[in-house]
């Protein structure tokens, strides 16, 4: 398993200010650490090291050795927040891992066999990119699998139709939200085909 670290300064100067000043003067990503039986802590990290770490997709799903002014803590991911446009991390937010405790975490979907329905016609829109799970950190799994082969043309594929890995719950259905994961429809005509085949 590969070793995730991250080192982070503990933050004083706080607000959105204070965040955007961190971003553009010292190239900072600031964050926030909560969860367990301690309080919030305002963190910063340095952005060059963020944006390596999460240029490997396991990073968001794994637990992450945090280490602060020297002190470790094992986080993971909770959310994430992107520039709009340039997609570099703006903030992020960890939750503290604790053995025996549930944790919630966003794990990233990877769809299979896609070529299955594309073969009988149809075409995939993917409508989630991640799904939210509730699990221990050592059930967490690195990606939850979506297999397209037995989708047919007019298929919604929701969250209850995912086998969720054992000791995971995702936690939209456990809040009675069956969310679309992915839909197989018919191809798009374009109008000048539709006005060439009515003629």
């Amino acid at each position: 398993m590969t070793d995730f670290i991250l080192n982070a300064q503990a933050r004083t100067d706080l607000g959105k200010g204070a965040s955007r000043r961190l971003r553009r003067l010292a190239a900072q990503v600031p964050a926030v650490v909560y969860g367990g039986d301690k309080e919030p802590a305002s963190i910063t990290m340095l952005a060059k090291e963020v944006a390596k770490l999460f240029e490997n997709e396991a990073a968001y799903s794994h637990v992450i050795e945090l280490n602060i002014d020297g002190k470790k803590e094992n986080v993971v991911v909770k959310a994430m927040q992107r520039h709009p446009a340039k997609q570099f991390i703006m903030h992020a937010d960890f939750v503290r891992v604790v053995a025996g405790q549930k944790l919630t975490a966003i794990v990233p979907v990877h769809f299979i066999n896609e070529e299955a329905p594309v073969k009988k016609g149809g075409e995939i829109s993917h409508v989630v990119a991640e799904i939210e799970v509730s699990c221990e950190a050592k059930d967490l799994p690195e990606f939850i699998e979506v297999d397209l082969a037995k989708a047919e043309v007019g298929t919604i594929i929701h969250l209850s139709d995912l086998k969720a890995p054992k000791g995971v719950e995702f936690v939209a259905l456990a809040h009675g939200d069956d969310k679309a994961v992915a839909n197989v429809h018919a191809p798009r005509v374009a109008p000048e085909a539709a006005e060439g085949a009515a003629e």
